[in-house]
């Protein structure tokens, strides 16, 4: 089949790639002359796993190009994807203008049938929207072509993208029942069909179902986040291990054991920007959401904890004193810095007067670039910052050792080593990738999140 890709950021580009490995004719198109000079030259501007050699393999089979040629992607794709970015607006909503750009770039170019796909994040309502923006331009044109206009959100976790799409647990489209939308359904059933080999996947629903599915998915697994992180730090207050009280619930086959893990708050370009504008479009018709209000304060005031922790080991004035970082991204497998605890942390210790040495496997440009823009107010004090290549070499003549992203490369680290770099054996961790007991045994001091169980007679 011939596909359309709009927008070659995170979702694009992988959503492009793993289509054209199943065989199809993609065309990706974005506006930014950079990134398609990058993917022309054989890179990639993103960090995930397995996706260059995606990209290159396909690139090589001549099944996926890369182009700013707005006319040329309209004429390629019989289904044009809409993947291009809806960040936040002033007062939480997703911004919807460069979705709609694309949806009325389409309608100046289309000659024939076009399947139009939101494979983007977007509020309930968007796909009337960008009907109404095609609609505009084949008026302008006084044009009869026909179109559909299909939800299809997409459920990738970064650092394993790749494999959530070749290899997914639900497929969600949303339709109409008109005749247009009859003709949308059989193309993308057809799309799909190598995914449904073995079992059906595909979930149809109505389209404004299907938009709201992704934002309810998103603020469930953030509501659960925030839901172990208040109870983590009470547990550290009434001597209870939050691990064993994980376990402890994730046995329940009506819980689960997956999104309880206690740690320093959750950030990245979903869980952030989906809560807020689900509570922005419960606004819109005179609701309030309660429960993600709470979510997204508990989230924030969670990535205060490690500098909490340290501020009360160490003082407020942290003047002469040294930290190490593990970790910057927002997860591991990623270089994305959107949101993530890092940045809290290291903005409350520079600015307490503390410098700090850094390593992250990945994030390390991408960190640098942020960093700028965080202490935008007060650069002088990204001097205090030092990028160290490994993450022992972080560890030197540091007063404590702050983990803050899970790198497996972190996990099990030469504690001999830990202890004979640091300062002091003192290690505040925000992801409890450490036993307590194991860190007891080695004489190293521990913090971690909700795991201060008390010593009792």
């Amino acid at each position: 089949m011939k596909i359309t890709i709009i927008g070659t950021g995170y979702v694009g580009l992988v959503t492009g790639a793993c289509l054209a490995e199943l065989g199809n004719e993609v065309f990706c198109l974005d506006v930014d002359q950079r990134k398609i000079d990058i993917l022309n030259n054989g890179g990639i501007p993103i960090h995930e796993p397995g996706l260059a050699d995606v990209v290159a393999r396909n690139r090589a089979a001549g099944r996926i190009v890369f182009s700013t040629d707005v006319a040329a992607s309209v004429a390629h794709g019989d289904i044009q994807f809409i993947a291009v970015g809806t960040p936040p607006d002033e007062d939480g909503s997703a911004d919807l203008q460069y979705v709609l750009a694309a949806a009325r770039n389409i309608g100046k170019h289309m000659t024939g049938f076009k399947v139009i796909v939101d494979k983007s994040t977007v509020p309930v309502g968007t796909a009337d929207k960008v009907k109404g923006a095609i609609q505009g331009e084949l008026n302008q044109r006084v044009s009869d072509v026909k179109f559909s206009v299909v939800s299809n959100p997409e459920f990738l976790k970064e650092g394993a993208a790749v494999e959530d799409f070749m290899r997914p647990d639900r497929i969600v489209i949303g339709c109409d029942d008109s005749a247009d939308g009859s003709t949308a359904r059989a193309q993308m059933k057809a799309l799909y069909m190598p995914f449904n080999r073995n079992h059906e996947r595909i979930h149809w629903m109505d389209v404004r179902s299907a938009e709201f599915t992704k934002y309810a998915a998103n603020a469930m697994l953030a509501t659960r986040i925030s839901f172990m992180n208040e109870l983590a730090n009470l547990a550290d207050h009434v001597g209870v291990d939050i691990e064993a009280v994980r376990h402890g619930i994730g046995s329940d086959p009506r819980i689960g054991h997956s999104f309880l893990y206690a740690g320093c708050g959750y950030g990245g370009s979903c869980f952030p920007k989906d809560v807020q504008a689900l509570e922005r479009t419960a606004q819109e018709y005179g609701q309030q959401l309660m429960i993600l209000n709470s979510v997204e304060a508990v989230n924030e005031k969670q990535k205060q904890v490690l500098g909490n922790k340290i501020f009360k080991r160490f003082g407020k004035d942290l003047a002469g004193k040294h930290f190490a970082v593990w970790g910057l991204a927002f997860k591991p497998n990623t270089d994305d810095m959107r949101a993530a605890s890092s940045r809290v942390l290291l903005s409350e210790l520079l600015r307490a007067g503390a410098t700090v040495a850094v390593h992250d496997p990945v994030a390390m440009e991408e960190a640098k670039r942020v960093l700028e823009l965080d202490f935008a107010d007060a650069p002088q004090l990204l001097k205090n910052i030092r990028y160290a290549d490994n993450p022992m070499d972080a560890l030197d003549k540091a007063d404590a050792l702050a983990i803050v992203t899970e790198w497996k490369a972190f996990r099990s680290p030469n504690f001999d080593q830990v202890k004979s770099r640091l300062k002091n054996p003192v290690i505040f961790d925000g992801r409890n990738l450490f036993e307590p007991s194991v860190m007891s045994g080695l004489n190293i001091e521990y913090h971690g999140i909700g795991r201060s169980v008390l010593t009792r007679a």
